[in-house]
């Protein structure tokens, strides 16, 4: 098999962010800023680290602001150059660099996860790519890769899908995707069985799957012949448990942490620590957390 390179990222954004209503009633989910970056913006940043210059939005009705965010904004950067702020224009100018390129494609119906990846297709063809999804802020360890970025490096070995995997409370297995696998060195496992959101008494482990994956083209086929699962959608984990079918799909333990900002909890969790390691606010907000613990 001739290993390809990870040339493109898809980012299903049309969902409603129901859980931070009413804040998501006219805002996109995916804007939601973590200390100054919107998350859907680390997510970007992350797959672009990984070397990946083609970014694939799949969005909904009321996500034109995501659009906007990774547009030129001429007359903002028109007031900043007048007024000398060159700081603020490299930052506004750095959201999208030069040598990134941003598409979009319409989600029609909410259909699931599974059929917001399918609606890629057109734009990503008949290559390996990438999911991201931006509930799910991940980071790497201090001072290594991202968690794309590993999981790019392992696919330039494997050649075979990755889903990014970790350990989770056995009570919260009905919130993930969980996996079965065998060792196959390092961090991955080959998986044997992968099932959605399985109740806790009948989870085949607690490996869940989290917010990033790397695929081979096959699985536009298997979403296709996929009917809908859990939630009446079309479920990725069904396709790709399908696509074991036809070829191996691995499991990736990923060095790092993931915040699910899906979550008030999660989004809130991210918020703190982020903010606690930024070069501008972390020191002053450290202390001033110090005052709430008095």
């Amino acid at each position: 098999m001739t290993l390809t390179l990870i040339r493109k990222a898809v980012f299903p954004v049309a969902g409603l962010g129901t859980r931070f209503l009413p804040a998501t009633k006219a805002s996109p989910k995916e804007m939601l800023p973590v200390v100054d970056k919107p998350l859907i913006q680390y997510a970007v940043e992350e797959a672009y680290e990984a070397g990946i210059r083609d970014m694939v939005f799949v969005t909904g009705r009321s996500k034109r602001a995501i659009e906007d965010h990774f547009d030129t904004a001429y007359e903002l950067e028109s007031e900043l150059e007048a007024a000398g702020k060159q700081a603020l224009l490299h930052l506004v100018r750095s959201v999208t660099p030069e040598d990134m390129h941003c598409l979009f494609v319409r989600q029609p119906r909410s259909l699931g996860l599974g059929h917001a990846v399918l609606c890629a297709e057109p734009l990503v063809g008949n290559e390996p790519f990438a999911v991201l999804l931006a509930d799910d802020l991940m980071v790497g360890e201090p001072g290594g890769p991202g968690v794309m970025a590993q999981m790019t490096a392992a696919f330039e070995k494997q050649g075979r899908s990755l889903l990014a995997v970790q350990e989770v409370p056995q009570e919260e297995t009905r919130r993930y995707g969980i996996v079965k696998g065998e060792d196959a060195g390092g961090p991955l496992l080959r998986i044997d069985s992968i099932i959605e959101k399985p109740a806790p008494e009948v989870a085949p482990s607690r490996m869940g799957v989290a917010g990033r994956y790397v695929l081979t083209p096959r699985i536009f086929e298997e979403i296709r012949q996929q009917p809908r699962g859990v939630g009446g959608e079309i479920q990725l984990t069904d396709a790709i448990a399908r696509l074991m079918r036809h070829e191996a799909v691995y499991a990736y333990q990923y060095s790092g942490k993931r915040y699910d900002c899906g979550s008030k909890e999660g989004f809130l969790q991210a918020t703190v620590e982020l903010a606690l390691q930024h070069p501008q606010v972390g020191a002053h907000f450290r202390d001033w957390l110090k005052t709430l613990q008095a």
